[in-house]
């Protein structure tokens, strides 16, 4: 196949450069799950999106939400055919790989206050060294009482970081193979430095009271409290052309950014469109805000029932069988400084479109959903109908690795599913990067899927 660049598709950059800047934005009010539910929400209910608790009765054309426990969001755009006869779903994912804080994170040491951390997804831990970092999650008291806490992000507020050697003293670590050069027990947070006036855990003390000043907790809420480290610094344009965007969480925020634009833009279809923003997909999508949740089906299950007054197990079945997904999340990218990890005739490349892969996995298609022939075919059609640049690949040479993504999940559940979404160059460092034509052409495909008969 030749390849084109997907930027000869457009007459008008003006369009790429401002979706793009809209994209930008998500991703710096979006750097947690809670923090991308919340701020999706809000532009949801904006777009006429309500949730679908305060409606009785669906009718073609009505657009919904419905959060789970702040953790993941599900819209949908009522079809005009019942739900039973299936939706076009579009399903990524919001989490992102960063720095947990332990559920017993506050020590001292060599008069430094230090927080533990257990990383999250799959890291190169050693890129989370010397960075600026900012604190973000909740804390819930014991009386359910829910503490935002945000230290880093506003211009005024410290920041974190992780401590590295330096050079003059790393002869030993710079022997190490560089996936034990930094340990996950050595990814330990620098808190502090003043000593509190006490007599024990001076430096320890002197945290706890900033954030009892600050935010009313104690030492235990933070046994029941969720605080992710990550990337201080903000999403920009890349390039001397502004042509890529670079920052962190791109994996899958991009996905969910266009998958929600294209799916706000939508106001009539034929079949029910759904998008779905799951979290845990970067530890396995266990648990009960991942894709191995019942809460798709419960969702759709409601759906069906204020739709026509009635649901059976039978319904929800055919709705499901007679579905089509998207498994919307992002592809890798032809390295040009590391060619040698990808096969260039089945890679992608940025600035060439949107991205399939018909099975991801890892040596011999292990642990992947595969797409039929059948499948691809109708999606080849419909992103050529709607002229969207597009390309095929796979996740590296065939014994390099692999990796996976929700689709073996949708498919278990008897929906028609390929993966498709942007490629990125920097997967899961801190800071990544995309095309923004990629990430248009991404838009485009998923208005263009909602919109299938």
């Amino acid at each position: 196949m030749e390849r084109k660049s997907a930027w000869e598709k457009i007459s008008d950059k003006k369009i790429v450069f401002k979706f793009c800047d809209e994209y930008i934005k998500y991703l710096n009010n979006s750097k947690t799950e809670r923090l991308c539910v919340n701020y999706t929400r809000r532009l949801a209910e904006a777009a006429g999106f309500r949730e679908l608790e305060s409606v009785d009765e669906l009718k073609s054309g009505m657009k919904v939400y419905k959060i789970n426990r702040n953790k993941n969001l599900v819209l949908a755009v009522i079809g005009k055919q019942t739900i039973d006869k299936g939706i076009n779903l579009v399903a990524a994912h919001i989490d992102s790989p960063r720095l947990d804080l332990k559920q017993i994170p506050l020590y001292e040491d060599c008069n430094t206050a230090l927080l533990k951390t257990h990383y999250y997804g799959g890291i190169k831990k050693y890129q989370w060294t010397a960075i600026p970092l900012s604190l973000i999650g909740v804390a819930v008291l014991e009386d359910g009482t829910v503490i935002d806490i945000n230290i880093g992000e506003a211009e005024t507020d410290p920041v974190f970081t992780i401590t590295d050697l330096l050079p003059h003293l790393a002869a030993d670590q710079m022997t190490k193979k560089l996936s034990v050069g930094i340990e996950g027990e050595e990814l330990n947070v620098l808190a502090g430095s003043i000593p509190a006036d006490c007599e024990k855990d001076k430096y320890k003390q002197n945290v706890l009271d900033i954030l009892k000043e600050k935010y009313q907790i104690d030492e235990e809420d933070l046994i029941s409290a969720e605080l992710e480290l990550v990337p201080n610094f903000n999403a920009r344009s890349l390039g001397l052309d502004s042509s890529m965007v670079a920052g962190y969480g791109q994996d899958d925020r991009v996905c969910a950014f266009t998958a929600f634009k294209a799916i706000a833009e939508t106001d009539e279809c034929e079949k029910t469109s759904v998008c779905f923003l799951a979290d845990k997909e970067e530890i396995g999508s266990m648990g009960n805000t991942g894709m191995q949740s019942r809460f798709l089906e419960n969702f759709l299950a409601n759906l069906i029932n204020k739709q026509d007054g009635s649901y059976n197990e039978l319904m929800l079945k055919d709705a499901l069988s007679n579905s089509m997904c998207l498994s919307s999340d992002v592809a890798c990218a032809m390295d040009p400084t590391f060619k040698s990890v990808s096969e260039p005739l089945n890679s992608a490349y940025l600035g060439e479109g949107v991205t399939f892969l018909k099975y991801t996995g890892a040596r011999g298609k292990s642990g992947t959903s595969d797409a039929s022939a059948e499948f691809v075919a109708k999606i080849r059609k419909i992103l050529n109908d709607a002229d969207v640049a597009w390309q095929m690949a796979e996740l590296g040479k065939v014994d390099q690795g692999g990796g996976g993504t929700v689709a073996q999940f949708i498919a278990n559940l008897d929906v028609d599913t390929i993966d498709c979404g942007v490629p990125l160059l920097s997967m899961h460092a801190p800071y990544e990067i995309s095309s923004k034509i990629d990430v248009y052409m991404a838009y485009k495909a998923y208005k263009a899927f909602y919109a299938a008969k």
